[in-house]
């Protein structure tokens, strides 16, 4: 038999467990109403206009500059001269035959040079 303190206090619980548990339910209910996402417009990157043929002037740029670089890669070449990466390649591969330039390590994706120094052409 339960006195009537704990039967009041059980009402009471069971009330403001169903309140809460419908103010839950109206919180949960009402906070997908608001306004959609708007994604974002992504910035497009500015297409560059390189050369892919050397004109007079670009090939006498490459022949002076490149070879005092420290590190050389057809992206590097490409990038200073704003050339073409397939003629910047082309050309790094003219320097060598020349030797103008040594090879470092060269990979099917990425060669790296270096300039040719006095103490290997000596040796």
């Amino acid at each position: 038999v339960l006195c009537c303190a704990c039967v009041c206090f059980i009402v009471t619980m069971a009330k403001t467990e169903l309140k809460s548990k419908a103010a839950k339910a109206k919180a949960a209910m009402g906070g997908g109403k608001g306004k959609k996402k708007k994604w974002s417009k992504g910035r497009a990157r500015e297409k560059l206009v390189n050369a892919v043929l050397f004109d007079k002037k670009t090939f006498d740029r490459l022949l002076k500059e490149v070879p005092k670089m420290k590190l050389i890669t057809p992206s590097a070449v490409a990038e200073r001269l704003k050339i073409n990466g397939s003629l910047a390649r082309r050309a790094l591969k003219h320097l060598l035959k020349e030797n103008l330039i040594r090879t470092v390590s060269y990979h099917s994706a990425q060669g790296i040079y270096t300039r040719a120094t006095n103490v290997e052409a000596e040796a």
